[in-house]
């Protein structure tokens, strides 16, 4: 009998869009490895040391410090869903798709929600926040780190503080942002955080790390109600994760190994060079974006942008829609569509984890020239990869033509 559906062979991708970004071959090959029973000392062993490896990059002494066996967004809803009671007043920031998304799951778990509006692009005014907290009791801040729909990086540190002083909690929305810029959980004053393996941590979507401080546990222990999801209650999953190993799910053993191999490979490249390598690739590609005579969406300045993302406004007469098909069709580059009101005016392109590097940056100048001068728009011929490699070179880490390796040129025939 023919088997009609054959094997499974994906297209090769160079995945440059705002996520998921391209896995770390480690990773894959850990993720490939046996099974274990959750039970298992060995596989107990592992999680411990995935508890040690996120505290290294949450850079946090949080003994709750665990992954939620689901994607990013879980464990943004775990946080929320554990922490808020029916008519807890919470304040929400929001100037783009995933602070949207807050608002939306703390109301569905019956939070009166205070909304802080920002202009799409723009950070949050830490004065608007102080104004929202002025006006009743408040359990709860939630923030979002890095909003990917905008390339937007929010200062975290001025909004703890104002939020400690009104005793409310502070959460930070990290999905995006841990793995390839700060996230200083302890030194902040983030109460409680939560991330996703799938951007800047270069692991298959499916496991959502958190973290959060003895304030954000003694609120969710001393709830009057019953958290509305069982899956998602971090009281139980962190009795899972605990010397107790409570028997809460089954967690999805290779994920696991995966996100282990991830952490350990930001713990083994170390958070500056990590975060310095992240700036590097990313400005080397907003100058190729700047030499193809593009422009970055939105004006906040550089230290209030996502160093790893790139929203660029898609010029009049282009046709955002083409330009991203044939990038995937004719060179395999897949890079990002936008939301909402941004929808098919920018693309996003993303420079994350694994996917950071500097042929993946020089390819895609290429074939984005390539394909924009189908479309009519006009930049002197390789004018982004130039300005690419020009911002290389300043930055002190061009190969200059070196010849110390002769690539295969000294074998058999050599005269």
């Amino acid at each position: 009998m023919t088997d009609r559906y054959g094997d499974l062979l994906p297209p090769a991708r160079i995945l440059l869009g705002p996520g998921p970004s391209m896995a770390d071959p480690r990773v894959l090959r850990a993720m490939a490895t046996p099974l274990l029973g959750q039970f298992d000392p060995a596989f107990t062993a592992i999680m411990t040391e995935v508890m040690e490896l996120s505290r290294f990059v949450f850079e946090t002494t949080n003994e709750r410090t665990y992954p939620v066996s689901a994607t990013g967004r879980a464990g943004m809803e775990a946080a929320l869903v554990s922490l808020i009671e029916p008519g807890d007043r919470v304040v929400v920031g929001e100037c783009g798709r995933f602070g949207l998304l807050l608002i939306e799951i703390a109301e569905r778990c019956g939070a009166k929600v205070v909304p802080v509006r920002g202009e799409w692009g723009h950070v949050l005014d830490p004065a608007a926040i102080a104004a929202a907290l002025d006006g009743g009791r408040t359990k709860l801040v939630a923030i979002v780190h890095g909003e990917t729909s905008t390339g937007v990086l929010q200062p975290l540190e001025e909004i703890a503080r104002i939020t400690h002083a009104h005793d409310a909690l502070l959460m930070a929305d990290a999905v995006v942002t841990l793995g390839g810029i700060e996230v200083a959980v302890d030194r902040w004053g983030v109460d409680i955080a939560t991330a996703g393996s799938q951007k800047c941590l270069s692991c298959p979507s499916g496991m959502a790390p958190v973290t959060y401080n003895a304030r954000a546990e003694a609120v969710i222990r001393g709830r009057k109600t019953k958290v509305a999801s069982n899956y998602l209650d971090l009281g139980q999953l962190a009795d899972y994760w605990s010397p107790s190993r409570f028997n809460h799910h089954t967690a999805p053993t290779s994920m696991v190994y995966g996100l282990r191999e991830a952490l350990r490979a930001v713990h083994e490249e170390g958070l500056a060079p990590r975060f310095a390598r992240h700036r590097l690739h990313g400005d080397a590609l907003c100058a190729g974006i700047a030499g193809l005579g593009l422009t970055l969406f939105g004006r906040e300045a550089p230290h209030h942008r996502l160093p790893f993302l790139a929203p660029i406004v898609v010029p009049d007469g282009v046709d955002e829609l083409r330009v991203r098909r044939r990038l995937i069709e004719e060179f395999g580059i897949e890079i990002g569509a936008a939301f909402g009101p941004l929808q098919g005016k920018i693309w996003r392109i993303g420079t994350m984890g694994y996917s950071a590097q500097r042929q993946n940056v020089l390819l895609c100048l290429a074939a984005l020239e390539h394909v924009l001068r189908a479309e009519g728009w006009r930049a002197a011929p390789a004018a982004g990869v130039e300005a690419a490699f020009a911002h290389y070179k300043r930055a002190g880490t061009d190969t200059d033509g070196r010849t110390d390796d002769n690539l295969g040129a000294g074998g058999i025939g050599r005269v």
